[in-house]
């Protein structure tokens, strides 16, 4: 299975708090975890760190943070010959407070509004494309030149060019957030939870998968109905990356053929063990230990 994963790549830099700041005030603070971030970025991490062969294409900035990316992926064995290093941009940041007492995290993200990938042949012929519509004309080139691939879209905020390569893939798997901005209704009950898959699949036109958090996520099974799979029950510390980790262990699963309900549980499992820990690339557990985990609930 060849898998390429499109979109953003970023770099983090985690603060661990025991309580939020007050505003307007200082603070020392015991920790900084510094490592790689953004939804396909972490996503292809993933997969590469669990055996998948993986291609990321995505920029970043020729500088330390930019360098110290390409090293990670260079770790897990991620080809990297679509990624581009652009001496014209800084690599994106992300500034994240983890707030310990409660697993919340609060994310300050510079990215330059002109920064994008440049024209490039991606001349693999890909079994699976995951993207997050950070970049949408490689991204829909991607997806038009292999009708035939397995697809994700991570759909996270509602933007017309995400909504617009939603209706280009296999899987819209979107935060609930996403799902109740497209379908104009707050997810609250089971009523609800029909509604906004009936809106998103009549507008999108393909499989749908809404992740609900701690509750877990919910997708329509082969009898038709919706049907939630729940989560885990952790002790969260830091919540960063988790949906990006489920979306990649997802990937992982359809990867390895998995019927949807053991995909999603075994999603679930990954989002919701990565909050135990703290900085998105170290939330990635060893496939042995997922598996075990897996297997000891399944």
């Amino acid at each position: 299975m060849k898998v390429i994963c499109i979109g953003h790549a970023a770099y983090d830099i985690t603060t661990p708090v025991e309580n939020f700041p007050k505003e307007n005030t200082k603070n020392r603070v015991q920790e900084r975890i510094e490592c790689g971030g953004g939804p396909a970025g972490t996503a292809a991490y993933l997969l590469g760190k669990w055996g998948v062969e993986t291609y990321f294409a995505g920029i970043v900035g020729d500088d330390l943070y930019g360098h110290n990316i390409k090293k990670e992926y260079d770790e897990v064995n991620v080809n990297t010959d679509y990624l581009q290093i652009s001496p014209e941009h800084t690599t994106t940041s992300s500034y994240i407070i983890a707030n310990r007492e409660n697993g919340s995290r609060t994310i300050l993200t510079y990215r330059p509004s002109s920064m994008k990938m440049a024209p490039i042949d991606i001349d693999i012929k890909p079994d699976m494309i995951i993207i997050d519509g950070q970049e949408p004309e490689i991204s829909e080139q991607v997806l038009k030149n292999n009708p035939n691939a397995i697809s994700i879209i991570d759909a996270g905020r509602d933007r017309k060019e995400i909504r617009e390569l939603c209706k280009l893939v296999t899987y819209v798997a979107c935060s609930k957030d996403f799902a109740e901005s497209v379908s104009g209704v707050t997810i609250y009950e089971t009523d609800s939870l029909n509604f906004a898959f009936k809106k998103l699949e009549d507008e999108f036109k393909t499989n749908i998968i809404i992740t609900l958090e701690a509750a877990g996520c919910a997708y329509r099974n082969a009898e038709g109905v919706i049907e939630i799979i729940p989560s885990i029950k952790v002790k969260a510390i830091d919540s960063t990356g988790a949906g990006d980790i489920f979306h990649g262990a997802l990937g992982y699963a359809i990867s390895q053929g998995w019927a949807m309900p053991d995909a999603l549980r075994f999603a679930n499992i990954a989002g919701a063990m990565s909050v135990t820990r703290i900085g998105g690339r170290y939330s990635i557990f060893e496939l042995d230990e997922m598996l075990e985990v897996y297997n000891e609930i399944k």
